[in-house]
């Protein structure tokens, strides 16, 4: 959904990439200093002291921040890659389910409502990846990509509402799963 409006973004995002593109630092620099934040997001929500739920989601925040660092580095030096976009991908699913762990640690939340989140985060992202194996473009569909279930974790969570966050993710992911599924379906061609 967020996706969506990335176009309407694109001068102030080309900003962003041009500022950090002139540290000379490279595109997958930026994705491992996204992942280390989360990381550290996870930690703090794990030893769940006071106000770990404000700091986390701060943290949490910072790390999207330079999710989409990474990608207007590459953009703007022009140094896109598949092996930058895999690592992407994979550094993003390996911070989300550090996310979550970390909320399962901290006792934020039930096991088995955790799992069920972390389960449809990854079904989610799972879908898109096999039907664009398939030739299926499925960027910007669902009310609940990665950008949205991160945003409501660290936003919900920041407000204090941490068990709720996570069932509304287990929610919009749950929606964006089925709507992938049906978006797939329509536009496979055999």
């Amino acid at each position: 959904m967020l996706n969506n409006f990335r176009e309407s973004l694109k001068p102030t995002l080309q900003k962003i990439g041009t500022i950090f593109a002139s540290t000379g630092l490279p595109a997958n620099f930026w994705t491992a200093i996204g992942l280390v934040f989360a990381f550290a997001s996870a930690v703090i929500y794990a030893l769940h002291f006071e106000y770990s739920f404000v700091i986390g989601g701060i943290l949490l925040l910072v790390s999207g921040f330079f999710d989409i660092v990474d990608g207007q580095v590459a953009r703007v030096t022009q140094k896109t890659s598949k092996k930058g976009a895999f690592l992407d991908s994979v550094f993003d699913k390996i911070a989300e389910v550090a996310i979550f762990l970390g909320i399962l640690i901290g006792g934020y939340s039930e096991g088995y409502v955790v799992l069920l989140a972390i389960t449809l985060s990854l079904l989610v992202s799972y879908t898109r990846a096999r039907a664009e194996s398939l030739g299926v473009q499925l960027q910007g569909i669902g009310i609940g990509e990665r950008a949205e279930r991160l945003l409501v974790i660290a936003i919900v969570g920041i407000i204090g509402f941490l068990n709720y966050a996570v069932i509304i993710v287990i929610v919009i992911a749950g929606i964006t799963f089925i709507q992938r599924i049906i978006a797939t379906a329509r536009n496979i061609k055999d």
